[in-house]
């Protein structure tokens, strides 16, 4: 009778990671909202294109954002609000940035 409690749980877990992300790990509001590139109109999100960038490695530069690990810097005019709240970067299968979103400025 503990393993119900215990599967219960990681169901949730499951079902949630589900809504949250597709199959191939974007996540689902990026593919739905059909978020296109500034830089050259092509799609955001495609299979394994969009990455979640932890905040401790963005830093708010002078007229844009600067990803530490990937030693890039992101032009305002390129950042579209993240609707999740946090930061993601898409690439193109060359590697270079596709799209970048970040959470919406504090008010």
């Amino acid at each position: 009778m503990r393993v119900l409690p215990v599967l219960g749980a990681v169901a949730f877990m499951v079902a949630t990671g589900a809504l949250a992300h597709d199959r191939f790990g974007n996540p689902n509001w990026i593919n739905i909202g059909r978020f296109v590139s500034p830089i050259d109109g092509s799609l955001c999100c495609g299979e394994h294109d969009c990455v979640e960038i932890p905040a401790s490695d963005v830093h708010e530069s002078n007229g844009g954002y600067f990803l530490v690990r990937l030693n890039e810097t992101v032009p305002a005019r390129e950042v579209q609000i993240s609707r999740d709240g946090n930061y993601w970067r898409c690439k193109k299968p060359d590697g270079s940035r596709r799209c970048f979103f970040a959470p919406p400025p504090a008010i």
